[in-house]
């Protein structure tokens, strides 16, 4: 009889648990649908002109003139790609499909290979630099395009942007990658992704993207060359870009991979720690998967004791004992995934915790439930920023990636 009890309560336990997940996956896909990818079927893309507005501000303004950057465009190939293996739809595929089109027809640089970092909308060039961050973005997208609809051409493209990527990023001498090159390729004393960005070699977020990029190549594009640098990647995070006193990335580097930032970039951390165990898992070495388990978990304790503020939202980053104090949207998204990972790695409860938090806290304070999508981030006083709602690095990839990803993973529990 008490055996029978236990077993009953147990399995009264689990029903509830399962409830509660199916109850969180639910709000996951409602957001996805219903508020991100509604927002820019509707909002962002423009069916008179078949392309995408490149600014919209958070009153709802939009500038049909504004310049559309290759990340923009790219995350949005990724995204209605990804969206359309989950719902196959025909609105996501027209999307994906005009989003393909456009970087095909406009971004792509037909005399020199590779794309350009931005256009107008009518097509014309404004900044043709290769800048490595951009070109990886793109492979990513178009191994997520080729996922979802099996055309070759979207594969044979990001196998030739891999090549392109080997012969005039890759660093022989240091490992790694850099910055920027030319539009032929030739070096520039300009390596910048942004003004505020230093004018480095080398960057974390370079190949941090690089990195989720060549893990999505892998999956349609298994070859000793994709295996050689996927691990190359991993090797250089965990030798070079992590620090193994503070557990924090370091984000900017010469060259030879001296340091040259004091910058703590939380958003970052919690990222790239779930993206180094999808990286090592895809290629399915244990040992390795060990190894990135270990410095991820110290990565989420790190990011959880030093950025996680008391009401759930994540800071910005710090530059030495200077907190940035607001809540940007995409931190807040990585957040969610980042901790979520970490309890599946430890199932610490704490974890699990951190993760439901982020989310109540993106739910109150990030979403725009009145206008669709959501703000760029709220300040210290939980007040929206004024910044725009869509432009060149704000595009539905952050947060729909997430909503994807923990559905996916809340399926696999």
């Amino acid at each position: 009889m008490i055996k029978l009890y236990c077993a009953k309560v147990r399995t009264f336990f689990i029903t509830m648990i399962n409830l509660n997940f199916q109850k969180l996956k639910k709000q996951f896909e409602n957001e996805l649908t219903d508020n991100i990818l509604n927002y820019w079927a509707k909002e962002v893309y423009d069916p008179k002109r078949r392309t995408f507005f490149g600014r919209i501000t958070n009153d709802g303004k939009k500038f049909p003139e504004a310049p559309l950057s290759a990340v923009f465009v790219t995350r949005i190939l990724w995204t209605f790609s990804a969206a359309y293996r989950f719902y196959p739809t025909a609105v996501y595929k027209k999307l994906a499909d005009e989003a393909f089109r456009i970087l095909q027809i406009s971004f792509w640089d037909h005399e020199h290979g590779g794309i350009y970092w931005s256009i107008l909308p009518n097509g014309k060039p404004v900044d043709t630099k290769k800048q490595f961050y951009a070109e990886a973005f793109f492979i990513y997208a178009l191994s997520e395009y080729y996922l979802a609809f099996q055309d070759e051409r979207a594969k044979q493209l990001a196998v030739s942007m891999f090549m392109l990527m080997e012969k005039y990023a890759f660093d022989p001498e240091f490992g790694g990658y850099v910055e920027a090159k030319t539009a032929d390729w030739q070096d520039t004393d300009d390596q910048r992704l942004s003004p505020k960005e230093l004018n480095v070699k080398k960057s974390m977020n370079t190949h941090l993207h690089i990195l989720e990029a060549y893990t999505n190549l892998y999956r349609i594009w298994k070859t000793d060359e994709s295996e050689k640098q996927l691990r190359h990647l991993i090797r250089i995070f965990l030798d070079k870009i992590t620090s193994h006193e503070t557990f924090h990335f370091h984000l900017f580097f010469d060259a030879d991979w001296t340091v040259r930032s004091e910058i703590d970039s939380y958003g970052h951390d919690i990222e790239g720690s779930w993206l180094l165990c999808e990286a090592a898992e895809v290629l399915g070495n244990k040992e390795l998967m060990e190894e990135v388990e270990h410095v991820a978990l110290k990565m989420a304790e790190v990011t959880r004791d030093e950025g996680f503020a008391p009401h759930g939202g994540l800071y910005y980053e710090k530059e030495g004992n200077h907190l940035m104090e607001q809540f940007d949207w995409w931190p807040q998204a990585e957040a969610v995934v980042g901790f979520f990972n970490a309890w599946q790695l430890t199932q610490n409860e704490e974890y699990l915790n951190l993760a439901l938090r982020s989310w109540d806290f993106t739910q109150k304070f990030i979403i725009d439930k009145k206008n669709g999508e959501w703000f760029w981030g709220v300040t210290n006083e939980l007040k929206p920023v004024s910044n725009d709602k869509v432009n060149g690095w704000k595009a539905p990839y952050h947060n729909g990636r997430m909503c994807m990803e923990m559905m996916r993973r809340i399926e696999q529990i």
